[in-house]
């Protein structure tokens, strides 16, 4: 009996987490399989199973931190002040990066042709793990509908976004909020290619088309929950 309770608890307990994951935050959910996660996730990477490292990332974001909510977290912006996620009342597109982190090869002017377009509807920012002395030269390429911000170790009350997000998914990621600060989707960015056998312009478009079918999850949410409130 104790036997078949067990396993029936087993079973449920992904069920249950799902049911619980509107009230679940972030840099709480982050925390479960977290060390079994790290630990499969570099040995596949260390054996160059980039395919089993994938499915690791995918299978974390999709069963763990889908449907949570995002946290409350504070950034400082490049341009002054502070950036209050919460204070934000439209979806965001919030994007991770290092200022010695080569990206990708058309990559941010292709970020900066969506911001430009989609700008009205969604907010997107982009939290460098630096100082700010780092930061002057970097921000300037980034289109002014981007929120330009930065995070770092030394720095007071950076401590839980530092923990919650760099420490356990690392850099560059993704992650798609809805309105309500929904967890919609986690992803890698930038598109890995060869310099030498893809040309700017495809390069362009690869990352163009990869931010875009990102974006279309929450920019999809937002449409269809304007026609379920227009319908009642």
């Amino acid at each position: 009996m104790k036997r078949i309770l067990l396993f029936a608890v087993i079973m449920l307990f992904p069920l249950l987490l799902h049911s619980q994951s509107d009230s679940l935050y972030f840099s709480d959910a982050i925390k479960i399989d977290l060390k079994k996660y790290k630990r499969e996730s570099a040995l596949a990477y260390r054996k160059g199973d980039f395919e089993k490292g994938k499915f690791l990332f995918d299978s974390l974001v999709e069963n763990r931190l889908v449907g949570t909510r995002f946290d409350e977290f504070v950034f400082k912006k490049v341009r002054g002040g502070k950036l209050k996620l919460n204070k934000i009342k439209k979806p965001i597109v919030l994007i991770t990066y290092a200022s010695w982190c080569v990206t990708s090869p058309g990559e941010i002017p292709a970020l900066n042709k969506l911001a430009k377009k989609y700008g009205k509807d969604v907010q997107f920012v982009v939290v460098f793990w630096n100082k700010r002395r780092d930061m002057k030269k970097v921000a300037r390429k980034f289109n002014h509908n981007i929120i330009v911000c930065y995070a770092h170790e030394t720095y007071k009350h950076d401590e839980s976004a530092i923990a919650s997000i760099k420490h356990t998914l690392g850099f560059p990621t993704s992650f798609y909020l809805d309105d309500t600060k929904k967890i919609v989707d986690i992803r890698r960015c930038g598109i890995k290619l060869s310099p030498k056998r893809t040309t700017y312009r495809k390069a362009y478009a690869l990352n163009y088309n990869a931010y875009l079918d990102g974006l279309s999850t929450i920019i999809m949410g937002k449409e269809l929950k304007k026609e379920s409130l227009a319908g009642k």
